[in-house]
């Protein structure tokens, strides 16, 4: 198995994803070289074009892919061709994601089933596609944005709560099927970490938050990136079905 990882990156032009993009396009430590990355993203065109300015690296190849996360047939159409681009895929990172916060009393049909859809059925979507090239070659590290809201829950949220609650199953459950083909399954519960949702809060909501947060701070998306880095490494090899929160201490179980 070659040194150089070609990686998937879901939602990957904003915050948390953009970090990820960024993190695996250039580490190069604990044995691994992250070198050839292709993200997904379904607006902003021009936050696509900006991260591939950035990655201005000869060694490294990055692509970029405009799809429907929750469409399985898009999911499986830009898997192939981000395969055929990248000359295989050996990490997978679904983090595409969205919010439509509102007490249950007010929360729409629509906004629940599009919250599920694209932050939980995202998930099954890619991972499904890429799980028989995976299994071929008997290698893969699969890394799953989940929460800490999906662990605790969280008042307006009960959409997301159940979108990211339902990736931690669904880790463990894969995580089990997939141990015997030396692929890993793993996921990330951050907490609140400074993206564009946070910068949205008052004051008055960013000091009650702050208040549950035993280091007094917002994480930022490289906290989040550099954890899928390691989990992707070789030095994560015997880790899988495991939930890891990057949340400044928040939640402790």
């Amino acid at each position: 198995m070659s040194l150089n990882k070609r990686a998937i990156v879901t939602g990957g032009t904003r915050g948390i994803g953009r970090a990820i993009v960024k993190e695996l396009a250039a580490r190069s430590c604990c044995g691994v070289l992250f070198s050839d990355v292709a993200f997904i993203y379904n607006s902003c065109d021009e936050c696509a074009e900006e991260i591939q300015q950035e990655i201005n690296d000869p060694g490294t190849k990055i692509f970029a892919f405009k799809a429907d996360a929750s469409s399985f047939e898009e999911a499986e159409e830009t898997v192939s061709k981000a395969i055929e681009k990248l000359g295989g895929v050996d990490i997978l990172v679904n983090n595409a994601g969205i919010t439509r916060d509102n007490l249950m009393l007010r929360m729409t049909p629509e906004d629940f089933d599009t919250v599920l859809n694209i932050n939980l059925r995202s998930v099954f979507n890619y991972t499904k596609a890429v799980m028989k090239h995976m299994i071929k070659q008997r290698y893969g590290r699969i890394v799953n944005i989940a929460s800490v809201v999906g662990l605790i829950g969280n008042p307006g949220q009960a959409n997301y709560a159940a979108s990211k609650a339902g990736i931690i199953g669904f880790t463990k459950s894969v995580a089990r099927e997939l141990a015997t083909r030396n692929i890993t399954v793993n996921a990330i519960a951050p907490g609140f970490i400074e993206t564009e949702m946070t910068e949205k809060l008052t004051d008055q909501q960013r000091e009650i938050l702050l208040r549950n947060i035993p280091m007094q701070r917002f994480g930022k998306p490289e906290d989040v990136a550099k954890v899928v880095g390691f989990l992707c490494s070789k030095d994560a090899d015997y880790i899988t079905g495991q939930v890891i929160n990057v949340d400044g201490g928040m939640v402790m179980s």
